[in-house]
């Protein structure tokens, strides 16, 4: 692949010096452009050409960095707008986005997976991509019996490389880790590990996006696109018209972008429940609105499994926080592992750490914004608060990683979109084990 740098998928995480070095080699060309700018406008122009050059670094590393950038990407909201503005763009662009690989590339590996007479199973393939993620990048073709269909192609050394990346990831992790008591990172970490092998079997991918589209057939709010053929680095399935979610962030009305995000919510909260999965990668580039108004979900490679739904334990712990009942959460927090049987924490503590979190539930709506959002992250971030050091108390069981990751994903989506959603009345009706008389004051 001569468009992937010197070094490999391999160098994904090497990243350490990259924004001084851009920045030194853009400041340097605009400062013989710019000569009688002000600083002001040359640091702007620095930074709108540093995210650019951020984002095509990022993309062509494919793995794990780029899926590092679509991580930042869903939570751009939480930043200051002095921050999160010139990088805006780029990274959104990584949602759904990324510089492709050669077309020659994408001949080879449907040559290794369908045969050499490939071109025969489709009546047409486009060569330039539609879009391009983390470990594959996806074309537009009509397939031998003339559906209109997506056909997913991974990137050569993408499993290799995001494995590899995670596990350089895992070090650092670990050694961050160490000073907080509460969190036990090793079944976290081989959580992870775990899932994001999944993310490069296509194979597993298609069960999983099978399972959606037999549990949503028909569904008036929601449609999952049928699978159509499908190998361990090939992934064919139906064509899905729509305007990615991305795009409404950015464009849509206020009306559209309510109707999305109680879409978007519903959809993460139910989907354990109708098809004993959770779809487990909530940035807005997997998601479109379809031309008949449906909430169209694709790219299933990071799925849950959750035969039974979602624990009937996350409702009822939520239940507890919002009747005000510290003792039952830190019991039911400990049954559950969120507390190490060695750690003390006293249960008006802890319901005082996490009253602002349970705000949301307080009313039959919720706006999410950006201004909420980086009051939260100001928040958690905030060491001179009294309750700051219970978060260092808390552990996040293995069977849970998954699970927190959608919800805290889904709530970054949910600032960027500025939506007002009725968050209490979903949970009621989709979440196991919520249980409320009434809305609590």
């Amino acid at each position: 692949m001569s468009d992937i740098p010197r070094g490999g998928f391999g160098r994904g995480l090497r990243l350490a010096s990259l924004p001084a070095g851009l920045v030194g080699r853009q400041a340097l060309g605009f400062g013989r452009r710019l000569g009688g700018a002000s600083p002001e406008e040359v640091a702007a122009q620095v930074q709108a050409a540093t995210a650019e050059q951020l984002f095509a670094v990022l993309g062509r590393l494919k793995g794990g960095a780029m899926k590092f950038g679509q991580s930042l990407s869903v939570f751009e909201a939480a930043l200051p707008e002095e921050l999160a503005g010139p990088y805006r763009e780029q990274l959104t662009k990584l949602q759904d986005a990324a510089p492709p690989m050669p077309a020659s590339a994408v001949h080879a590996v449907l040559a290794g997976q369908l045969g050499r007479d490939w071109r025969q199973r489709f009546t047409a393939f486009e060569d330039a991509p539609t879009a391009a993620a983390s470990v594959g990048q996806v074309h537009r073709a009509v397939w031998e019996d003339g559906r209109a269909v997506a056909v997913k192609v991974q990137y050569p050394g993408a499993g290799a490389a995001l494995v590899s990346d995670l596990n350089q990831v895992a070090r650092v992790v670990k050694l961050s880790a160490s000073w907080i008591p509460g969190l036990d990172v090793g079944p976290v970490l081989d959580e992870l590990k775990a899932r994001v092998a999944e993310e490069v079997d296509y194979l597993w991918e298609a069960q999983a996006q099978a399972a959606f589209a037999e549990a949503y057939a028909g569904d008036e709010h929601v449609a999952v696109p049928a699978v159509v053929h499908a190998t361990d680095k090939v992934l064919v399935t139906e064509w899905l018209e729509g305007v990615p979610m991305s795009s409404l962030i950015a464009t849509g009305d206020q009306a559209t972008r309510d109707l999305l995000a109680r879409r978007y919510l519903e959809f993460l909260i139910a989907g354990p429940q109708r098809a004993g999965l959770l779809h487990a990668d909530p940035h807005p580039g997997n998601f479109r609105l379809t031309p008949d108004g449906r909430f169209g979900v694709l790219d299933f490679g990071a799925v849950a499994r959750l035969p039974d739904g979602t624990p009937p334990a996350i409702g009822m712990l939520l239940s507890l926080a919002l009747d005000g009942d510290a003792q039952g959460l830190v019991d039911g927090l400990r049954d559950e592992g969120f507390i190490k049987p060695t750690i003390e924490l006293e249960p008006d503590d802890l319901l005082d750490y996490l009253d602002p979190f349970v705000e949301v539930l307080r009313s039959e709506e919720f706006t999410f914004d950006r201004a909420w959002l980086q009051s939260m992250f100001a928040y958690v971030q905030d060491v001179k608060r009294p309750e700051w050091w219970v978060s260092l108390k808390l552990n996040l069981p293995r069977e849970y990683v998954m699970i927190w990751r959608v919800w805290l994903g889904g709530i970054g989506v949910l600032s960027q979109l500025q939506a007002t959603v009725p968050a209490y009345g979903l949970l009621e009706e989709h979440l196991p084990g919520f249980a409320q008389e009434e809305l609590p004051e």
